[in-house]
């Protein structure tokens, strides 16, 4: 999506910045990990598939991501590589035609030493916010592997409901209307977030 390559949100243990050809080999050996790929329900790509998926993904309309950097390590100091700040991605898919209000959310957070951290919780609430102030959605789903636990625990603490199984695809469906209440809670949770100007590939700690 062309809407986000401009900007770097940074919050307090995350800073989400668009994805770009720099990040693609660090994703690539990720996504080596047949764990990820279960989780994720990923096919193996080679690098220069991963390079044009990147290029696609930053082009489409419909598709929202964010690389998501370790704000601690980024902030550091100054010169830190994007790379070697990478924790893991999330997304916004606006693939329903008849409903553009609904945006079906990802998160992954693919080094593990930093799961368990509370980067997942806040990378959502950040896309989210993203989502509702910049996208105009008003619904998120999230479609998770039955046996990824602790990413269903998450998104039922964020107030997603569960609202469908699929014993086929092994997977739970879990759902956010974002009514007033929700609205405001969920901007109470981001209001801490900053939004600075992202160029050339380029993000300074500040």
């Amino acid at each position: 999506m062309r809407l986000n390559q401009n900007i770097l949100l940074l919050g307090k243990k995350v800073v989400l910045v668009p994805y770009t050809s720099e990040h693609v080999p660090r994703y690539h050996e990720w996504m080596k990990s047949e764990e990820l790929q279960r989780l994720t329900a990923s096919e193996p790509l080679t690098l220069e598939q991963e390079y044009a998926m990147q290029h696609s993904w930053q082009e489409d309309a419909d598709k929202c991501t964010f690389i998501v950097l370790d704000a601690v390590k980024w902030q550091a100091e100054a010169g830190t590589s994007e790379e070697s700040c990478m924790v893991g991605d999330v997304n916004l898919f606006l693939t329903d035609l008849g409903d553009p209000s609904l945006g079906e959310i990802e998160v992954m957070i693919a080094e593990p030493s930093c799961r368990g951290r509370g980067l997942g919780t806040e990378a959502v609430l950040m896309m989210m916010s993203y989502g509702v102030t910049k996208l105009g959605l008003t619904k998120f789903e999230a479609k998770i592997g039955q046996e990824n636990e602790p990413s269903i625990r998450m998104f039922q603490k964020l107030h997603f409901e569960q609202v469908a199984v699929n014993s086929v695809f092994q997977e739970v469906t879990l759902r956010l209307m974002m009514s007033e209440p929700e609205r405001q809670w969920l901007l109470e949770q981001t209001s801490h977030v900053e939004e600075k100007p992202y160029r050339d590939g380029c993000s300074e700690p500040r």
